[in-house]
């Protein structure tokens, strides 16, 4: 168990250092845009689920695991010591990035650019899209385990790419608690802990429905 929960904080860590580091660097900079943001998160979901997903499953997110264990994918005694890892994985990409730039671009924190029922909406249909995508790959024999890290890396930079400039695309309560409570930002940061989870448990109830024909009798 001490693999898995190491390898969470792991990939967590990076998620957090790079995505919300590209947020930084383009504040910085301006070089980097919000293309090259979604891309970020992308990039490195994909490289870190090749990496570490044969250990841990690599969920890398709370709404994932609650998800999975709703469901009966997950074994619910291990929501939560997957939980503290992820949450810790993200605190300290967040003071590793506060101590080299300091404070700067709100060190890559979510915050609603609209009204706060707009980034509530969007990080619920953001995180169902991602969800979906993630139970597909991971659970559904149908689905070539080879491309789990291109489609789910694929769809974290999707919703970045559409949804990041009014919520943030969070889509993962530990990505946004981390730069949250190292900067002091919160602010509306309730939307960001719930909203994945509703969308994360719809998508597993939706699937699970979904993915298998049945048969009606006499048919």
């Amino acid at each position: 168990m001490f693999r898995k929960i190491a390898a969470e904080f792991i990939g967590t860590f990076a998620l957090v250092f790079a995505g919300t580091g590209a947020i930084i660097d383009d504040s910085l900079t301006g070089k980097i845009g919000q293309i090259g943001i979604a891309m970020s998160f992308g990039l490195v979901v994909a490289v870190m689920i090749y990496s570490l997903g044969h250990i841990s499953k690599a969920h890398f997110n709370p709404a994932v695991t609650i998800g999975f264990a709703s469901v009966g994918k997950f074994e619910k005694k291990h929501v939560l010591p997957y939980i503290a890892a992820q949450i810790g994985g993200a605190i300290l990409a967040s003071a590793l990035l506060f101590m080299i730039f300091g404070n700067i671009g709100n060190l890559g924190a979510t915050l609603p650019r609209g009204s706060w029922m707009q980034s509530f909406i969007l990080e619920v249909v953001m995180t169902f899209f991602l969800m979906l995508v993630i139970i597909s790959v991971a659970t559904d024999s149908r689905v070539k385990p080879e491309i789990s890290g291109i489609a789910i890396g694929g769809v974290v930079a999707l919703d970045a790419l559409f949804g990041g400039a009014i919520s943030g695309a969070s889509m993962n309560p530990a990505r946004s608690l981390g730069p949250a409570i190292i900067g002091g930002i919160f602010d509306n940061q309730w939307i960001y802990l719930i909203a994945p989870v509703i969308g994360s448990l719809i998508a597993v109830v939706i699937y699970e429905y979904i993915r298998t024909e049945k048969k009606i009798a006499g048919g």
